[in-house]
């Protein structure tokens, strides 16, 4: 029998595929090639990878998909990946889809990794092709600010929760000339930010302008960022790294997937460099 799970996903259960779509669960229709790729990735015969419907109150759902990757020498290192808060930026569920592909037919990629991917997080937005919600707000202009959005409430209370060590957001910016990130001042989020940039600059150019999106930039990395934007409970100690990869929303939509996927990887690699340093220090 077939359920959908709200609010209730045991994160230190053995992962297991599961189908949580309610035969009688309203949804709005996502773009057909989102929902194609959300569907093949549903009847992946993977033990890796675990699938959930976190309910919200009108009975549409966020899709939260999980995969632990194989054990390393260090203890596992949950990451959050979020895409689709903005509607009309397709390319980043279509890349968090490939990524889970791929990581399903190559898993050392996430070896000693728990990544939780988040990628449909506004499916009113998704289905209208629209920045905004239903009701036109702007949902990564409403984190941790008492927001009643439904879909803000449900994954700040996720991001409690699961108190990631790391946060990754997808973008694509319809006035950007190039790929480019936010590092939020933080040397950290430089240092994997970059390599991320490199590794998803085989696919598309950089932004390489002094000036982006009103911040200052240098070569694509942008110090500084909007409030309001999904990211760690303010309390959260120690701070994950935290990072959000742009890419041209202009560009070919299959091209922006690629560069997402590439730069996430690079992330992974690079962040599981920094432990391994930070091991024998």
């Amino acid at each position: 029998m077939t359920q959908r799970l709200q609010w209730s996903f045991d994160k230190g259960s053995d992962c297991c595929f599961l189908d949580n779509l309610s035969a009688n669960h309203s949804s709005h229709p996502l773009p057909p090639s989102i929902a194609s790729a959300l569907a093949e990735l549903r009847t992946t015969d993977c033990p890796h990878l675990c699938h959930t419907d976190l309910g919200l109150p009108d009975g549409t759902s966020l899709r939260r998909i999980d995969f632990i990757g194989p054990k390393a020498a260090h203890d596992s290192i949950r990451l959050g990946l979020f895409t689709g808060i903005h509607g009309d930026e397709p390319a980043g569920p279509l890349a968090a889809t490939r990524l889970l592909s791929r990581l399903s037919r190559e898993p050392h990629l996430a070896a000693g990794y728990h990544l939780t991917v988040y990628p449909t997080i506004n499916p009113h937005g998704l289905a209208a092709g629209t920045r905004h919600d239903q009701d036109g707000f702007d949902l990564n202009r409403e984190f941790w600010k008492g927001s009643t959005r439904p879909e803000v409430r449900l994954l700040e209370a996720e991001l409690r929760a699961s108190r990631f060590q790391g946060i990754i957001a997808l973008h694509a910016d319809d006035t950007c000339e190039g790929l480019y990130g936010y590092a939020h001042g933080r040397l950290l989020n430089e240092e994997l930010l970059r390599p991320a940039l490199r590794a998803s600059g085989q696919h598309l150019p950089m932004d390489e302008r002094p000036l982006i999106d009103g911040f200052a930039a240098d070569a694509g990395v942008i110090h500084f960022c909007f409030p309001g934007v999904l990211s760690a409970p303010p309390d959260q100690q120690p701070a994950p790294f935290d990072i959000i990869l742009e890419t041209p929303a202009k560009a070919d939509e299959s091209l922006q997937a690629a560069a997402m996927v590439d730069g996430v990887l690079a992330i992974l690699a690079e962040y599981r460099r920094f432990i391994a340093f930070g091991a024998d220090l």
